[in-house]
């Protein structure tokens, strides 16, 4: 279940999302095409928005899991392109309060940053495993926003310092292009297909 545009502990029971790993291109349009998850999706959903993503690195585990192996050998993100992120952890319970504590000063922050193209938080068990995909211009101004937003900053202390998180997992992609809306438009449409 996903809280919208943006990152909220409040969900939103009209916005879903669905996370995949494929073996090829191949593979993905033979679900998209005829599976029976993604005909309900369709026959439920006013729109549907797909972003077709390439790992580029990741470490960390989901759900005692590497989903997307080792990126070696991908060809690193150019400076110019835009940089899709993925992060997904399991709050401790005991941090949990102290953890929703800085989602709203994290996300005011992420709302003023011109960088962030689109944001997503979705609740895989809502309030403890949870995820966020963001999309960023470009690398450089993902890593600024990361390392020099004052309350992003505090947060990256803190996790590590009050050992916020049973697991975690950190991604990053190379966008290889969108299909379908969001709002009644692509968000993305701006960025040429890779």
């Amino acid at each position: 279940m996903g809280s919208g545009i943006g990152f909220s502990p409040r969900p939103d029971p009209r916005t879903w999302g669905l996370f995949a790993v494929w073996e090829n291109a191949s593979a993905w349009e033979a679900f998209r095409d005829a599976s029976r998850v993604m005909r309900q999706y369709r026959e439920r959903s006013e729109e549907l928005y797909t972003l077709r993503l390439q790992p580029v690195s990741s470490h960390g585990r989901w759900s005692g899991v590497e989903p997307f192996g080792s990126p070696d050998g991908v060809r690193s993100i150019g400076p110019d392109e835009p940089l899709v992120v993925l992060t997904r952890a399991t709050i401790r319970l005991h941090r949990a309060l102290r953890f929703w504590s800085w989602v709203d000063p994290v996300d005011r922050e992420l709302r003023a940053s011109p960088d962030l193209l689109l944001g997503f938080g979705i609740g895989e068990a809502p309030w403890i495993r949870q995820a966020t995909l963001s999309v960023w211009r470009t690398t450089a101004t993902m890593q600024a926003f990361a390392y020099a937003s004052p309350a992003h900053r505090e947060v990256i202390r803190r996790t590590r310092a009050e050992d916020w998180y049973a697991e975690e997992l950190f991604a990053r992609f190379r966008l290889l292009g969108t299909e379908g809306t969001l709002g009644g438009t692509d968000p993305l449409n701006a960025i040429p297909a890779r």
